[in-house]
């Protein structure tokens, strides 16, 4: 029997059965479309943060953690037969800074890839507006070259509050969300309190969504100088340097290649977002693990209109038998039933999931605080690549399940059918 044989066999069997191999077809169908659909989704989600990640923090960040020691710069000296000691008292609740940090600047400078960089101090403080208070991060920066660093200048309400600051010794850029909680409005003056109890007044100049909850109900944006003050550091001390670069696929070599150089501990965005993104890709794992079961309960489904033909076709598959057809041409046939079914379905199956991605996409509804990221959609990621796995995934199922029932059919003896003591 030649392939074309097999075919139109397999077809007939199908055809007798129409309503259960609709049916079937329908649950491969079902199958492929949640398949895809929740891939999207998942992809989506996780691309969101992701993109949320490298868009609100700089893509890569020089801390103040030293990886080569420094000499204390109140080391008299190291002599043979002489011990070195110090004439000043060693604070441990000093603060880890980065000294002199134009000339770690300057040494990073010549590096193509970078595109921006911004020192800043950050400095956990309480912010007080009257009667309410609410807890912060105020980060200082220079304006003029923080604006790029983490997308902050996309990201304000206000569309001059970045120049604004820069002429604003004491102005601050407050999260929309923690502006919210103080009741802060533009030109209102609020007082920001450090650990030892110092009061700084400072104006609002503007508001910035990120879209991040946590960074948008506690961070803010002062000067450097204010920074400086608030935690007692020299002007030409920092507590780290944001960098912006030109490809961020080189994010983790460059981060290597100038913690070397500076020898300071440097983080690219993934390295310190590495807790999230490991979340959410096994979130995404986990989904896409127990979709597959919709799949596996469609094979069932395949496997079973099989069974019922196979036992419908006994007396047929006896009499073919008994002509010569060998034992693989009748599991041939019942294998491109299943193969019959599979590619029906996927193929139906595919369409459908892309409608639902596309509807999913279109669908807004109001902003929540209550999760990690703020957004007013759900981004879906769906790509080609997902339905070539679904389809080729979908077929492979639908051909597994048959097995089982086309090795049934050939374990009749013709005899014992054509007898009636088999169906």
């Amino acid at each position: 029997m030649t392939f074309l044989d097999h075919l139109r066999f397999a077809w007939v069997h199908l055809r007798e059965r129409k309503r259960q191999t609709f049916l079937t077809v329908l649950g491969v169908a079902v199958g492929s479309a949640m398949m895809i659909t929740t891939i999207g989704v998942a992809r989506g989600s996780s691309l969101s943060v992701f993109l949320k990640l490298i868009d609100v923090a700089p893509h890569i960040t020089i801390g103040a953690d030293r990886i080569v020691q420094e000499v204390p710069d109140n080391l008299l000296g190291i002599m043979p037969g002489r011990i070195a000691f110090v004439r000043k008292n060693v604070t441990t609740d000093r603060k880890v800074v980065i000294k002199n940090y134009n000339q770690v600047i300057a040494t990073i400078s010549p590096i193509k890839q970078i595109v921006d960089i911004s020192p800043y101090v950050t400095s956990k403080l309480l912010a007080r507006n009257k009667n309410r208070f609410n807890a912060c991060f105020a980060r200082g920066v220079v304006p003029s070259l923080e604006g790029e660093i983490a997308g902050l200048k996309k990201n304000l309400l206000d569309s001059e509050a970045l120049s604004e600051l820069e002429w604003t010794p004491n102005g601050i850029i407050l999260g929309s969300m923690l502006a919210d909680k103080l009741k802060a409005k533009y030109r209102d003056t609020i007082v920001l309190v450090d650990k030892e109890g110092h009061e700084y007044p400072v104006m609002v100049v503007g508001r910035f969504r990120s879209g991040f909850n946590t960074k948008d109900d506690r961070e803010a944006y002062v000067n450097l100088a204010l920074a400086q003050r608030m935690e007692s550091l020299a002007s030409n001390t920092v507590t780290g340097i944001g960098l912006r670069i030109a490809d961020i696929g080189q994010a983790d070599a460059l981060a290597a290649r100038i913690e070397k150089l500076t020898g300071y501990d440097t983080k690219s965005w993934s390295e310190s977002n590495k807790n999230v993104i490991d979340f959410y890709n096994r979130n995404g794992i986990i989904t896409l693990v127990l979709v597959s079961f919709v799949f596996v309960v469609a094979g069932l489904g395949v496997s079973s209109v099989m069974t019922t033909v196979v036992l419908q076709k006994v007396k047929d598959i006896a009499i073919l038998r008994s002509m010569g057809v060998q034992r693989k041409s009748i599991t041939r046939i019942f294998m491109l039933e299943g193969l019959i079914i599979g590619t029906f379905g996927v193929l139906v199956g595919s369409p459908i999931g892309h409608l639902i991605c596309d509807i999913i996409s279109r669908i807004r509804f109001a902003p929540s605080s209550a999760g990690v990221v703020s957004a007013d959609r759900l981004l879906v990621a769906e790509t080609p690549d997902v339905h070539l796995i679904v389809i080729g995934f979908g077929i492979l199922i639908a051909v597994i399940s048959s097995v089982g029932p086309a090795r049934k059919a050939t374990s009749y003896l013709p005899v014992q059918v054509l007898r009636g003591e088999v169906g």
